[in-house]
């Protein structure tokens, strides 16, 4: 599975934040949706909560889509 990368401006974001600016979630009650799938992992680990922090070098996978978090600056 090939990763890519999605520039955050800020030190965290949420998780579900992070859902809908990766274009995998419209709405929070979509993010909330696929949270409550299963199918998310944080850095390998199953993940539910839409209030997760996520910083630089955190990696997101939802089904077979993997996105690893970068500084808006790089």
């Amino acid at each position: 599975m090939s990763e890519d990368a999605i520039a955050i401006r800020t030190e965290t974001i949420e998780l579900g934040q992070f859902l809908k600016l990766a274009g995998l979630a419209v709405t929070g009650g979509e993010a909330k949706a696929i949270l409550a799938s299963g199918e998310v992992r944080v850095n390998g680990e199953p993940e539910s909560r839409r209030g997760r922090k996520l910083r630089v070098g955190d990696v997101v996978e939802v089904g077979q889509t993997a996105l690893r978090l970068v500084a808006a600056n790089e």
